[in-house]
């Protein structure tokens, strides 16, 4: 996996096109999109007076989301437990106000969902394939999320060193998952974290067999110690799994500009 390979998805068809209904693959619909009753307290939990606008992106990853391969049609279905509540049980672990960058958003999971749980954060999605930052853009456009957030095309290097003309930018938090072993992540998702930030990667089951694996590369990114976090404990089961890092020293990147001695304005922070 590269940089470029930030999520996964149901892969492109012939051509090069998202892959669309076939009599093998069902057509999407926003029934399953419903909220499932036993899943209702917990998304009350949650997303508090923003459930409807989660209810809503629930319904564009079932239809839109599937039609453009970004979700699979089995996982529609699915989108409450597997995803929106998995992804929204992270919010316990940011501090209030805090500026969040996803890397790797693909569909806009975590990043997006964040974004509607806590009204208080300001989100960019980094995300570097066309399509899918289409449907990013748009998905923002049509919940009302623009005051919030914003859409960066391209890799988490470039947002982090500014090579395509656009930011560097820092965050306090960065999200991901489902983007790749822990080692890679770290390499692209620390140089985004502010000292005394944290880097907060979904993991599931894999989460302890990657520390074991990874932890020294990244202390020699300048991470601290991971520790594995579960979250939504009183409200999920099974919970939240991620990988906490937080960032004790910056380890500047290969390729990334050097700020000027005297100044520290050439860095921007993700607002």
């Amino acid at each position: 996996m590269t940089p470029d390979d930030l999520t996964t998805d149901a892969g492109p068809g012939p051509g090069g096109t998202p892959p669309g209904p076939s009599p093998e693959r069902p057509v999407p619909s926003a029934q399953d999109a419903a909220l499932p009753a036993e899943l209702a307290g917990a998304a009350q939990a949650l997303f508090g007076d923003r459930l409807d606008l989660a209810a809503g992106y629930a319904e564009l990853l079932a239809t839109d989301g599937v039609l453009r391969g970004l979700l699979g049609p089995r996982e529609a279905p699915r989108i409450w437990d597997r995803h929106l509540l998995n992804c929204a049980a992270v919010a316990e672990r940011i501090p209030e106000g805090a500026s969040v960058i996803d890397v790797g958003s693909g569909a806009g999971l975590p990043g997006l969902v964040l974004a509607i749980a806590r009204p208080d954060l300001s989100v960019i999605l980094v995300e570097p394939l066309a399509r899918r930052t289409s449907f990013l853009v748009e998905t923002v456009e049509r919940l009302g999320l623009a005051r919030t957030v914003r859409v960066f095309r391209g890799r988490a290097d470039e947002a982090a060193t500014g090579a395509n003309g656009v930011g560097p930018f820092m965050a306090d938090v960065v999200t991901a998952r489902a983007v790749a072993p822990l080692d890679r992540l770290a390499t692209w998702s620390l140089p985004l974290v502010v000292r005394g930030g944290r880097l907060l990667a979904l993991k599931g089951s894999s989460a302890r067999d990657e520390i074991t694996e990874h932890a020294e590369a990244v202390a020699k990114l300048g991470g601290g110690e991971p520790t594995v976090q579960l979250c939504g404990t009183d409200i999920l089961d099974p919970p939240t799994t991620l990988v906490e890092i937080v960032r004790e020293r910056v380890v500047r990147p290969p390729g990334a500009k050097k700020a000027p001695k005297r100044s520290h304005g050439s860095r921007k922070r993700a607002r």
